[in-house]
């Protein structure tokens, strides 16, 4: 079964969607794909905490057998504002809230993941790597989640979708 770039998209808004810190909405947004148009018209709108998603890329690995994988690498980011960028407990505080809103991010991926007919079934949990962020455009801080999604694919050519 393969997954598409859509259904994770809407995967990971639903997360957004339906944390009790983040309560992403149509009309109280905080859930934002990293796509140039969506970040630069809505920098300064941003609801906090705001969960960014990054599109992802990918590669391939023949493995050296018949199951081939197909490696996606994705991050998302969550982001807070602070006001004062001298204030450095309180930047703390954001980085510490974040980073509990991120385990518990993790933990429903983790949980997820066991359905297998979800679009993160192949999540791989020792991939997740964090970064603390900090940004001097509107002092925003956060922190990045960078992740692995591994699923097989068929090299079979499929005659349906060729000419000849």
């Amino acid at each position: 079964m393969r997954t598409t770039f859509s259904e994770l998209v809407t995967y990971f808004k639903e997360l957004a969607t339906n944390h009790k810190e983040i309560r992403h909405s149509e009309t109280e947004k905080h859930f934002y794909r990293f796509e140039v148009d969506e970040v630069l018209t809505g920098i300064n709108k941003l609801k906090y905490p705001a969960f960014i998603l990054e599109g992802y890329r990918f590669t391939y690995k023949d493995m050296k057998a018949d199951n081939p994988v197909k490696k996606r690498q994705g991050a998302f980011i969550l982001l807070d504002h602070v006001g004062d960028p001298g204030n450095h407990d309180k930047i703390h505080e954001v980085w510490d809230r974040l980073e509990e809103i991120g385990d518990d991010i993790l933990s429903r991926i983790n949980a997820d993941k066991r359905d297998k007919t979800s679009p993160v079934r192949d999540f791989d949990l020792e991939s997740v790597e964090g970064s603390l962020l900090a940004t001097e455009l509107g002092n925003h801080y956060g922190i990045r989640f960078t992740f692995d999604i591994d699923c097989r694919y068929s090299r079979e050519v499929d005659p349906e979708k060729w000419l000849v």
